[in-house]
């Protein structure tokens, strides 16, 4: 008898935790729907040694961004581009030889730093990722 009602109870919980999730899921997109506002950042990256930059361009819903790459980068690297609604900003430079790479990555938005990330040495992969300055 115990047995049936911990199942009965654990799968009322996974139900409400999987119908949960999807209404917050939904929730996000009517929110990003709801504010269509646009806002523009800028993404600065130097330092040596980094083969691509993968960054936020503004394509795909607020919490699934579409992510677009420049492979092989000319240093430094800089790109302005247009954001909607509740999307957060976000570069992600890569180093595949992580043996002296150095990197410094910023996001700027109105004239105004809003994430800086530094790396030295071992660095792989690093990034900057900042809210929407529209959720503030």
């Amino acid at each position: 008898m115990n047995r049936t009602i911990r199942a009965a109870v654990c799968s009322v919980a996974v139900a409400g935790l999987a119908l949960g999730l999807s209404s917050c899921s939904e929730a996000v997109d009517q929110v990003d729907k709801a504010v269509n506002e646009t806002y523009e950042v800028t993404y600065e990256v130097t330092g040596k040694n980094i083969d691509s930059i993968d960054f936020h361009g503004g394509r795909g819903k607020a919490m699934e961004p579409k992510i677009e790459s420049v492979s092989k980068p000319e240093l430094p690297w800089k790109k302005t581009v247009t954001l909607r609604g509740i999307m957060p900003a976000a570069v992600m430079p890569v180093a595949a030889d992580p043996e002296g790479s150095q990197l410094t990555c910023k996001i700027i938005y109105k004239g105004k730093v809003i994430e800086e990330q530094s790396a030295d040495g071992l660095v792989t992969a690093g990034g900057c990722t900042a809210e929407s300055p529209i959720t503030e």
